[in-house]
């Protein structure tokens, strides 16, 4: 089992007391220090023995890359085991940054128009290795003046099903929303949509109010579970009903559920799947739809066509439906939506 750093400290002071614990979380979102003998609140020999012991960053750069654009850039890191992740930095709408992380190595839900869905699982990452990916960016962007330099939102969309890493997830969020500027409206977590977690959540009074997506990609429920093994029958009506308790509970005219729909030409793009999914959204009610551009090249599937789409797209609108077509970015550095894959981690 991987030790957090509050466990690691734990074990090495077993005598410490608690709130020293808080002094570490906030100290590894102190934007002016760089390792543990910048931190002046801990004792000196504590401060030797975390030096020899234990990481500063639970994540180490492999590579970088830059999209064309200068929007996007996606990170290759490594993590305990030698293994590797990915994780994206994007421009958004606010001129300012968007950080996608991961949270597994791989993924078991098996979509089979995703690229991560190909490497399988092999672990699930601890709240370090994904708050770290959020550092990893912020010391980015302090190396780079010439780039805006405040994150402001950060999406679950990387490698992995946040929800089957429930604990580390919520642990993650609210490091996040304690020791950052990062609202729980800026927060999104996506999910292909586990009903169990999504139920346990409602319950659990330490889940965050963050907003929360899911991956749809088909209100027809044959073609659902053609494309997401994950699916079965039954699920658009469980799906439905978890909705409206969901909204119950978060009782906000701001509060909404986001249906993310990549676009697969044949598919799921038809004037059938149109219908149908405009149904389901105005079954559900607070729904935003957002048709995705498919990326992954090596698979038998293909994007929508462009007329297509957008034809897609006015239908929904027809229906009063909130509906949005995602623009696609860091396409060239394999940083775009389902193209997230890193090879050598079986």
């Amino acid at each position: 089992m991987l030790l957090t750093r509050k466990q690691q400290f734990q074990a090495l002071f077993p005598d410490m007391q608690k709130f020293r614990l808080k002094q570490i979380d906030e100290a590894v979102f102190h934007a002016g220090w760089t390792g543990w003998n910048d931190v002046s609140n801990l004792s000196l020999p504590m401060r030797e023995q975390a030096i020899k012991e234990i990481p500063w960053m639970s994540v180490k750069e492999v590579f970088t890359f830059e999209s064309k654009h200068k929007d996007t850039f996606k990170a290759v890191l490594e993590v305990e085991g030698s293994k590797r992740i990915e994780t994206v930095l994007m421009r958004n709408a606010r001129e300012q940054w968007t950080v996608c992380v991961s949270s597994q190595i791989g993924c078991a839900m098996r979509c089979t128009f995703c690229a991560t869905g190909t490497m399988g699982l092999t672990r699930n990452l601890t709240s370090d290795e994904i708050v770290d990916q959020v550092r990893f960016w912020n010391s980015f962007l302090t190396k780079r003046p010439d780039l805006a330099q405040r994150i402001s939102n950060v999406v679950f969309m990387g490698m992995g099903e946040p929800l089957a890493n429930y604990d580390s997830v919520r642990e993650t969020l609210q490091l996040l929303l304690k020791h950052t500027d990062i609202g729980p409206t800026r927060i999104t977590v996506s999910t292909v949509g586990l009903i169990p977690m999504l139920e346990k959540l409602l319950i659990d009074p330490e889940w965050p109010p963050v907003r929360l997506a899911v991956s749809l990609h088909s209100a027809d429920s044959e073609t659902r579970k053609t494309i997401m093994p994950s699916s079965y029958d039954g699920f658009l009506d469980k799906l439905a009903e978890w909705a409206e308790r969901y909204f119950e509970k978060f009782d906000s005219k701001r509060r909404h559920i986001t249906f993310e729909y990549v676009m697969l030409a044949n598919v799921n793009d038809t004037p059938m799947h149109a219908k149908a999914l405009a149904s389901f959204a105005e079954r559900v009610g607070k729904v935003r739809i957002n048709l995705i551009p498919y990326n992954f090249t090596g698979s038998e599937y293909f994007n929508s066509e462009g007329d297509k789409a957008d034809e897609f797209l006015e239908y929904l609108k027809s229906r009063n439906v909130d509906a949005t077509k995602r623009r696609t970015m860091g396409d060239d550095i394999a940083a775009a939506c389902g193209q997230l894959v890193v090879e050598g981690n079986t």
